[in-house]
């Protein structure tokens, strides 16, 4: 299809940040699959889909560059059912080099993978958003280089260039999602049981910095929550959704379109950006 034959977009997509939580959640019926496909149902249908995941870190940073997506099982101790599932998406080779352009002008290394495919916080909730697989995906890694401190400002600033550079693209029909976790600490899951307080601060403080719109809030979060090393031991679930806001409209808030929890305290918000 010809650059002037693509559909024609009124208005960009808006960049979403997805919880994707435990792998068996894709088996489920609870209320993130429900809030997942009636998000997908809401929205018009992209043109291509790219996604930043939780669980693909790389350097320099990666991009899906195939035209068959292998469907990566990267978890263990799960339902057997589980490895036996495909999500048969096809890539975008005039997209992926497109990113790997558009990273490279913002002043970050980035790299085609032809190897690469899509990890379970990728194909689960596309799974359950667009079953059918008919919609091309580009897998983006997270810079590895970024996730070994906490919070700095400097590994921060680079997301939100990775976010930068993705923007234009929702003009173009493609939609931008993040996939991490409100709030992730594995140490503190539970079959059952109550869901903590200090996850419960979190996720209020999380929808309070999104819709009150201090994006420059969340890019030092322990400057203003406290719990913020209880809900995010480590940065890699959070940080997609710093990217995912500035691949949206940094300048105005987002909007929390669910919000719950699996095994008492996997925060499960998803939010939305113009």
């Amino acid at each position: 299809m010809t650059e002037g034959s693509q559909p024609r977009y009124a208005t960009a997509l808006p960049s979403l940040f997805i919880s994707h939580g435990a792998p068996d959640m894709v088996l489920s019926e609870g209320e993130a699959v429900v809030a997942l496909r009636t998000l997908a149902a809401r929205l018009q249908r992209p043109r291509a889909i790219i996604i930043i995941s939780a669980h693909w870190r790389a350097t320099p940073i990666g991009i899906t560059d195939s035209e068959a997506l292998p469907t990566v099982h990267d978890f263990d101790g799960f339902p057997e059912v589980l490895y036996a599932l495909r999500y048969p998406a096809k890539g975008d080779a005039a997209l992926s080099a497109d990113i790997e352009r558009r990273l490279r002008q913002q002043g970050l290394n980035a790299q085609c993978d032809p190897r690469r495919g899509l990890d379970h916080g990728a194909w689960m909730p596309l799974m359950v958003m667009y079953p059918a697989a008919d919609i091309p995906v580009v897998q983006v890694s997270l810079p590895a280089t970024e996730m070994g401190g906490i919070d700095g400002i400097a590994e921060m600033t680079a997301l939100v260039h990775l976010g930068n550079a993705l923007a234009p693209l929702r003009k173009r029909g493609h939609l931008v999602i993040g996939s991490g976790g409100s709030t992730h600490n594995l140490a503190a899951i539970q079959a059952h049981g109550p869901t903590a307080g200090w996850a419960l601060q979190f996720e209020q403080w999380l929808r309070e910095t999104v819709e009150e719109n201090h994006f420059e809030r969340l890019l030092t979060p322990s400057d203003s929550s406290t719990v913020f090393k209880h809900a995010h031991p480590s940065l890699e679930h959070y940080a997609p959704l710093i990217v995912a806001w500035a691949a949206g409209n940094q300048r105005l808030p987002g909007r929390r379109v669910h919000h719950g929890f699996d095994y008492g305290n996997l925060g499960m918000s998803f939010f939305e950006f113009d």
